[in-house]
């Protein structure tokens, strides 16, 4: 069952990226180029991509595992091909950090994106990045006490 999650997974980010690719031209002409940085500042500041950095080495060994396990004898030219088609891949991860900075571009403005980014660059974002989700969780446990 992993084995099959993993694999529509990675079809799914493969499809994904072949996307990406084909829209990716057309979607730019709609914001200008400091909007779009200002996009990209705004989305390193609150760390907005950085839990996608794991899809592609997931997604390869996943496929790499399942391969294998229906083709053992197989498994030099899998993990070759794999790990080549991998590294062939890594440099498409711009293009996931270009259409979230496009999306982000089209809902904030670019004044919004760099009050964002300056914000959560500041001491006082940075702590609310680390410590947000502790207070989430205990703010989570108080509701759920309360609506016992």
């Amino acid at each position: 069952m992993i084995s099959l999650r993993s694999a529509r997974r990675t079809t799914t980010v493969l499809a994904a990226l072949a996307v990406l690719a084909v829209s990716g031209p057309a979607f730019a002409q709609d914001v200008s180029e400091s909007h779009l940085k200002a996009a990209r500042a705004a989305l390193n500041s609150i760390k907005a991509t950085d839990n996608y950095d794991t899809i592609l080495p997931a997604a390869a060994f996943a496929l790499r595992e399942e391969l294998i396990r229906k083709n053992p004898d197989l498994t030099e030219i899998i993990d070759k091909t794999v790990a080549e088609q991998t590294i062939a891949l890594a440099p498409r991860r711009a293009d996931l950090e270009h259409e979230a900075a496009l999306a982000y571009a089209r809902v904030f403005s670019e004044e919004d994106l760099n009050t964002i980014a300056a914000f959560y660059n500041s001491a006082t974002g940075q702590k609310l990045l680390s410590d947000g989700p502790i207070v989430t969780r205990q703010v989570t446990q108080a509701a759920d006490i309360w609506q016992r």
